[in-house]
């Protein structure tokens, strides 16, 4: 329940005034929905108790037809109002959680990152987001409408009518309605939690069908597929009728303790009546008042329905909002840092032994898998935390970097790299905007070409993740865009792996002569020996 309350502050905290003018809306309609069958039900039985008093030629009838106008033009105006100002409210707020999950993730550093799977981890962003569309708007603003109102209606109901009236209302749906919808939200958390957990899996699953269908098809397995993905859907359904069938029940329930409640309200007002302590029409008020107010009930019961899905999602997204808490600033971090133009690019300083990388020097690490090769790129790159390894880049403390300015003078290709959907002009020019010469002066560099060329060169169109090209020429056309922003340090994890000898060495070469005065530092299982490299750094 804490990550509910920790989500609900997040989506609040993001238009909290128009928030407020919502609920205040919400109350503004129930208590107008109360106030027009309570005054409607006055005013009818008072005119036919005139008229059979024989004095209803002079009962007023103009004031409260007035009223009952101005009270049923004004609830719908509140309640269009209500609903355009609560959904501009959810948008805003969905939008900033958006942004806040964002931010998060991005904490969470670069091991963490490239363990998701990016299909699952966005279909789990969206379908928690969308879980948390109506943790207020269809939750907590109805339950604190719905406490207010039966509030202000028993307040009247004491000044109006008698004040056991009041308390009978109180009891009823105060008490009697509050265990009905608990016992919902106890009854749908593991329902609708199934429901949510076998909806995403369903979605990821088809994901999968649809990006490997090629490779199912040859290798005779879709018909296989597309049975367990049947079978994933019989079990959403399944769940879906659970959760329906208690809500159901609810239904019933409600509908059942409103009868309760008015026939209670009107064996209540037939006993005041013959006590003398009330008339009819004061009792037509407190019986209309009660059948009104079963809309605060039925107005909580979807929020309570979907509790379990609300709980999930509000879970994962505390964690992905919150993330690890970021390095504190310091005071390099409102300004770029003063570099030391005379001084190395970098410098690593871990267990008494110190490392020196000036521009144009190139450094290969080297060491078996499971050494930490890849752990200390991601240290020099300021993506992951130095620990006891003390390093510098141009004289300034890793941890001092602003991280616009590092991303300037620091580049890293990691082993696995993204491209996206469109053009290769699209995927090189993320990098810098530069213009198509540079572009294929870096496409010439990698190696690139001759296999774009004949397929449309810069204009040829990618698919998700690069689909269309070959794994090498995908890893190469990363590389070209890591050379475009010609940092003062550039990091690579493995760059020739998969390439023999004699592509190796050209590619390294390509590499020094496109950048000569750039700092190189990669990490290395074979060609350590290439004259690109000035040192090697034996890490384990």
């Amino acid at each position: 329940m804490k990550s509910l309350i920790s989500a609900t502050r997040l989506l609040i905290a993001a238009s909290p005034r128009v928030w407020a003018a919502g609920l205040a809306l919400s109350v503004l309609v129930l208590v107008m929905a109360a106030a027009l069958l309570g005054l409607s039900g006055w005013f009818i039985t008072a005119a036919g108790v005139a008229g059979i008093a024989g004095i209803g030629i002079g009962f007023d009838f103009f004031r409260p037809s007035a009223g009952v106008r101005f009270l049923a033009l004004g609830r719908t105006a509140a309640r269009y109002g209500e609903r355009l100002v609560t959904h501009e409210a959810t948008l805003k707020a969905l939008a900033a959680l958006r942004v806040d999950l964002l931010h998060g993730l991005s904490r969470r550093g670069y091991r963490a990152l490239s363990g998701l799977r990016g299909e699952a981890a966005l279909t789990r962003i969206v379908a928690d987001v969308e879980a948390l569309d109506g943790v207020v708007l269809r939750l907590w603003a109805p339950i604190a409408a719905g406490v207010l109102t039966l509030a202000l209606a028993c307040l009247a109901l004491w000044l109006l009518v008698h004040w056991s009236c009041a308390v009978l209302l109180a009891a009823i749906y105060g008490l009697f309605g509050a265990v009905i919808l608990h016992r919902l939200g106890l009854r749908s958390v593991r329902p609708s939690a199934v429901h949510e957990a076998r909806q995403q899996t369903l979605r990821r699953r088809l994901i999968d069908l649809l990006r490997d269908r090629d490779a199912l098809i040859v290798g005779g397995r879709l018909r296989q597929a597309a049975s367990r993905l049947i079978a994933l859907d019989h079990g959403l359904r399944a769940a879906a009728r659970k959760l329906d069938r208690a809500e159901r029940g609810t239904v019933f329930g409600l509908s059942t303790l409103t009868s309760l409640c008015v026939a209670g309200m009107i064996l209540l007002c037939g006993a005041l009546i013959a006590d003398g302590r009330i008339d009819a029409p004061q009792a037509a008020i407190a019986v209309f008042v009660s059948l009104a107010l079963a809309e605060i009930l039925s107005g909580i019961r979807r929020g309570a329905a979907e509790l379990g899905r609300t709980l999930i999602a509000a879970r994962n997204v505390v964690a992905d909002e919150s993330g690890p808490s970021p390095a504190p600033a310091t005071a390099h971090t409102a300004m770029s840092p003063r570099l030391d133009p005379d001084g190395p690019v970098l410098r690593i300083e871990k267990e008494g032994t110190e490392t020196v990388l000036s521009s144009g020097q190139g450094l290969a690490l080297i060491g078996p898998s499971g050494s930490g090769k890849t752990t200390l790129l991601m240290q020099i790159a300021g993506l992951m935390p130095a620990g006891p390894t003390r390093i510098r880049i141009q004289g300034i403390d890793i941890a001092d970097w602003p991280e616009d300015a590092l991303r300037r003078q620091v580049v890293l290709l990691p082993q696995r790299s993204a491209l996206m959907a469109g053009s290769v002009r699209d995927n090189l020019t993320l990098a810098a905007p530069v213009g198509d010469e540079d572009l294929r002066a870096v496409l010439k560099c990698v190696g690139l070409t001759g296999a774009l060329a004949p397929r449309g060169g810069l204009d040829l169109i990618l698919g998700e993740g690069g689909a269309g090209l070959s794994g090498g020429e995908a890893r190469r056309l990363c590389l070209a865009r890591a050379l475009m922003t010609r940092p003062a340090l550039l990091l690579l994890d493995e760059p020739t792996e998969g390439l023999d000898e004699i592509a190796s060495h050209r590619l390294l070469t390509a590499i020094r002569d496109f950048l000569p005065g750039t700092a190189l530092c990669a990490a290395m299982h074979r060609n350590q020996e290439h004259f690109v490299f000035d040192r090697i750094l034996y890490h384990q």
